[in-house]
């Protein structure tokens, strides 16, 4: 007969399996995988850690462990990862989005609000590279005087985005077109939004177990990590409003290079948020 274990003694195993595969957050990651498989929050796995399992899943939480263990991400394996306190769908065809990035939710949003202050009835903001619609899904869930037009060059992407924005029930505040930056884009916009691709080619060469796992494309920046702001800022213009913004999410060293680039196609740097472990996070450039 199969030994029937209980929470306790798998959560026990499983940690200390993925410690031993060089998981940083092993314990987070069984409790949320175990989680998943039983469809229960973490804290009814503590009050639960005496429930006894059935071998159906103990199987299905072996193969999810198994899947953790060779560096895959937690949120791919799930299928979902939270953003601004709000579930998203997610598949290795996007981009698991970032806490970090919330930071230009919350910037998008603040000159969103002060549009409509200065009497917009609506404020229409171009979200490129969209990935999970993560950005463009919170924005509009921000404001329904907010009209986003959210752009992506992978279907699969666009794909996925819709399914959150239909959950999310922003479907009707969201236009999504494949295109490449602006190649497919119509109209003027008040704020442009990016959290395009930044890392470095030396970054992509070295990068973690778990990052290999997530489209190259929505990461790879080029050799300096700097391509895709050499196209925005220059071609944002016709694109814009007059005063127009654009919003960009950059790496940790790219402050000064991002708001150079801004700079010379005419744009007025405002600023450079800081994110929470205080390295430069989201440029804020004014077109007018």
């Amino acid at each position: 007969m199969k030994k029937q274990y209980t929470v306790r003694e798998l959560l026990s195993i499983s940690t200390q399996y993925l410690k031993e595969k060089g998981c940083a957050s092993a314990r987070l990651d069984a409790e949320l995988l175990l989680g998943h498989v039983l469809a229960m929050s973490r804290l009814d796995l503590y009050l639960n850690l005496d429930k006894p399992l059935v071998s159906k899943e103990v199987d299905l939480y072996r193969e999810c462990i198994g899947r953790r263990g060779r560096r895959e991400p937690v949120a791919y394996i799930t299928g979902t990862k939270e953003f601004y306190s709000l579930p998203f769908t997610v598949t290795p065809a996007v981009l698991i989005p970032r806490p970090e990035t919330e930071l230009l939710v919350e910037k998008v949003v603040q000159l969103g609000k002060a549009c409509l202050a200065q009497g917009k009835q609506e404020v229409r903001i171009l979200d490129l590279g969209t990935g999970s619609g993560a950005i463009a899904v919170t924005v509009a869930l921000q404001d329904p005087a907010f009209r986003v037009t959210a752009v992506d060059v992978s279907a699969e992407a666009l794909a996925v985005a819709r399914q959150n924005a239909q959950h999310h029930e922003v479907a009707g505040q969201i236009e999504f077109v494949a295109s490449d930056l602006y190649s497919q884009v119509d109209g003027r916009f008040d704020i442009i939004c990016s959290n395009p691709p930044y890392l470095t080619q030396e970054e992509m060469d070295s990068l973690q177990p778990e990052v290999s796992f997530e489209p190259a494309a929505a990461l790879a920046g080029g050799e300096d990590g700097l391509a895709f702001y050499r196209r925005i800022f220059p071609e944002a213009p016709p694109h814009l409003s007059s005063p127009g913004w654009v919003v960009v999410e950059i790496g940790a060293a790219q402050g000064s290079a991002v708001a150079e680039a801004a700079a010379a196609s005419g744009f007025v740097v405002e600023e450079c948020l800081k994110d929470y472990g205080g390295r430069d996070r989201v440029v804020v450039a004014k077109w007018e």
